[in-house]
């Protein structure tokens, strides 16, 4: 699976991102998120990441960095 493939834009292999990992960039900023698999094996939803965040005992601490002019 590459991103060459219409139905599969934003998608990746990992061995592809690494391999072309400059593009991976370019399309991050031009097209957002691109979404890294292994083996083809990965949710997307981001459940886990979430569940993970969740049950941390860190879940109180402010993620987002101060503002500054």
């Amino acid at each position: 699976m590459t991103s060459a493939d219409p139905k599969l834009r934003g998608r990746w292999l990992l061995q592809d991102a690494k391999a072309r990992f400059s593009e991976l960039v370019r399309r991050a900023r031009a097209d957002g998120p691109q979404h890294v698999t292994v083996r083809d094996k990965g949710e997307r939803t981001g459940a886990a990441l979430i569940a993970a965040l969740q049950a941390s005992p860190h879940r109180e601490i402010d993620l987002e960095p101060p503002r500054g002019c």
